[in-house]
């Protein structure tokens, strides 16, 4: 089962479950059925949004510089101008 159909299945279960609860298939109080139930999909994407924020917010904080990773771009960019320069590209 490959990543994308168990984020799937795992969505679809959850749709499931909520639209059970929505319709009262799945017996609650009236203030949970009222109150609650009816929010679930708002909150459950405002919060996946905040997660997704902290995600990208640690990202940033922890981000390296990496002197490795430049000098191995910098050889990159190096033979390739040298390629272009080789066809006959203009390079500067």
């Amino acid at each position: 089962m490959t990543r994308a159909s168990q984020t799937i299945a795992f969505l679809v279960a959850l749709v499931s479950v909520w639209l059970a609860l929505f319709l009262g298939y799945i017996p609650t109080s009236t203030k949970v059925q009222d109150e609650i139930v009816p929010v679930l999909p708002f909150w459950s994407i405002v919060s996946f949004g905040a997660y997704l924020l902290v995600k990208l917010g640690y990202g940033v904080l922890t981000f390296n510089d990496v002197p490795e990773a430049h000098k191995e771009l910098m050889a990159q960019i190096e033979s390739a101008r040298e390629e272009l320069r080789s066809k006959g590209v203009e390079v500067d």
